[in-house]
């Protein structure tokens, strides 16, 4: 059952999801190799609850940890841990908070010291296959039209493998919403999107082929190749004639741009 949003309930989503970027810009502050992931998620975490908030993701399920961390073939739902980051490392982090009675989700994945060229292209592919989702979350279009435009670009013309088993989702009063806002699939198919509806997108894109596995934790997912993939991710409210994106990568990219243990990906995209 898709749950529609007031205008008020939508600028507290908004409220939810920025606290969400704040929480991520610190940890684009302190990322460097060296740092653990339990690090991180300390740092978040802290963020989270100085203004009031508590993270989405602890406690969801029985996750431990205030952040998903996810490094190189790992894909989401890292746990944070004793792993310690290294040069050359994609550190993908997927954050959540809960606010005023509704949640934000947003992910960024941060390229670490001296990383290949294929991941800085990889990064790029999947920032910008991002933004074609976003630009067809409009009222009257469906699904499968942000989904399309998603696998596309990140797929068909760029050649990357798109994760099928995870998906984005719909976000309000619960973390996970209907509808399933999938990264493959055909324009003009799934439900219709109309004002109201929040949902948050976020491609998941394989350097090798989409396949993936789960590791014994029960929780992290790696590509089944080992390969490295990129996760990116917005909270977004449907527009009439143009998407509003609740959440913001305008802080994460203000700390990446200082920190000079971080790759910057030079293309400035606007939603």
């Amino acid at each position: 059952m898709v749950f529609y949003k007031t205008s008020d309930e939508i600028e507290l989503i908004r409220k939810s999801s920025l606290l969400v970027g704040k929480a991520l810009a610190e940890v684009a502050n302190v990322i460097r190799p060296g740092l653990t992931t339990a690090e991180l998620d300390t740092v978040a975490e802290q963020v989270i609850r100085d203004h009031g908030a508590v993270p989405s993701f602890k406690g969801y399920n029985g996750f431990p940890a205030t952040l998903c961390v996810s490094v190189n073939e790992h894909v989401v739902h890292g746990i944070p841990g004793d792993r310690v980051i290294q040069d050359g490392d994609v550190v993908s982090v997927d954050c959540g908070a809960f606010l005023n009675g509704f949640h934000g989700d947003s992910a960024y994945s941060f390229l670490v010291g001296n990383v290949s060229e294929a991941v800085k292209q990889l990064a790029a592919v999947t920032k910008k296959g991002l933004a074609l989702g976003i630009e067809k979350a409009v009222s009257g279009n469906r699904v499968g039209d942000i989904s399309h435009a998603i696998q596309w670009y990140c797929e068909t013309k760029e050649g990357y493998g798109v994760v099928r088993e995870l998906v984005g989702h719909g976000i309000g009063r619960s973390l996970h919403e209907a509808p399933e806002v999938p990264n493959f699939g055909t324009k003009g198919r799934g439900p219709k999107l109309e004002v109201g509806m929040t949902i948050a997108i976020e491609p998941m894109i394989n350097l090798g082929t989409r396949g993936v596995v789960q590791e014994e934790d029960g929780w992290t997912i790696r590509t089944k190749d080992g390969k490295v993939s990129m996760h990116y991710e917005h909270t977004v409210a449907i527009g009439k004639e143009k998407a509003d994106v609740l959440s913001s990568f305008e802080a994460i990219e203000a700390a990446v741009e200082k920190n000079t243990n971080l790759y910057r990906l030079e293309q400035v995209i606007e939603y």
